[in-house]
């Protein structure tokens, strides 16, 4: 089983990017998803500075993956999704299916993201046979369902299960933190440049709901599924996604990746989370339960 990082889902400057990524060339990860997943207007990087960022990576051993934009609106953001998809060595992550078209059509291999509705094995052995390598697993299925898909897929699909980070839920046309400014979608003058973890939204009781990333919607509170990692290994997950955090990704990198090769016990595992990200955790919707509940501690 391999540990891997996923796409930043939010809006940090250039410097931050620049050195996030140098510190996760030396940290424990196999796998490393790259590029702006919500919002085109997120310029800080141009695909440029990805592909040398990704040359790095690889240069440090790891694989990198070059993940495409989620809602595709317009003219430019297809031109862009091209560029990505045609000029690139490296592996495509399509959270689109315009992506999954045009690599399809190039008989490209392909990744699909955590961001396509995809949910049972007959449209993965269809799509397998367009080019796809690996399946991420859509967030709001549970551990019975992926159990079953995986009994009925393609032997040489791989699957990775998302375990831990804000639960990226859905995306839309509408720019809610341009909405929560009182300005226009068009004219947001990139205030998401100022919410590094996105802007809280919470309930009449003041609890934690969802966090509002652009056009984007989160769960307030942070997926961690550190206590299933034996119970996903057992069914037959490949890899497991960390999302990157604003502070200590490379080190909850690490207690995943201990925890993958037996190094430390579930336990010792979730309480090195704890002391180092307390949370709030749920466990999203892997017991089948309501997705901001916290089922199980470990």
């Amino acid at each position: 089983m391999k540990v891997s990082l996923g796409p930043v889902y939010f809006y940090w400057s250039k410097k931050k990017l620049l050195d996030f990524y140098k510190e996760i060339e030396s940290s424990a990860v196999d796998i490393v998803y790259l590029g702006e997943v919500v919002c085109s207007k997120r310029n800080q990087l141009m695909l440029s500075d990805w592909l040398n960022i990704a040359k790095r990576l690889k240069d440090a051993g790891k694989e990198v993956v070059l993940s495409t934009l989620t809602l595709i609106e317009a003219d430019s953001e297809l031109k862009r999704l091209m560029r990505v998809c045609k000029g690139s060595e490296y592996l495509v992550e399509a959270n689109d299916f315009a992506a999954i078209n045009i690599m399809s059509k190039q008989n490209k291999a392909f990744v699909i993201g955590p961001n396509v509705n995809i949910y049972n094995a007959p449209s993965l052995n269809m799509l397998a046979k367009k080019g796809l390598k690996r399946w991420c697993f859509p967030v709001e299925l549970s551990r019975v369902a992926l159990q079953d898909t995986i009994k009925e897929k393609d032997k040489n699909i791989e699957v990775e299960v998302f375990v831990f980070g804000n639960l990226p839920l859905a995306f839309s046309a509408r720019c809610f933190t341009a909405r929560a400014y009182n300005i226009d979608k068009d004219a947001c003058k990139h205030k998401c440049l100022d919410h590094k973890e996105g802007l809280l939204l919470s309930t009449q009781e003041n609890k934690p709901f969802l966090i509002m990333n652009g056009i984007q919607t989160m769960s307030a509170n942070s997926l961690n599924l550190i206590g299933q990692v034996e119970i996903m290994r057992e069914i037959g997950v490949d890899i497991i996604r960390v999302s990157p955090q604003f502070t200590d990704t490379r080190k909850i990198i690490k207690i995943f990746k201990n925890r993958v090769e037996n190094l430390i016990d579930s336990n010792t595992a979730t309480e090195k989370l704890r002391l180092l990200n307390s949370g709030p955790y749920c466990d999203g919707y892997w017991f089948e339960k309501e997705g901001m509940k916290r089922v199980k501690s470990a």
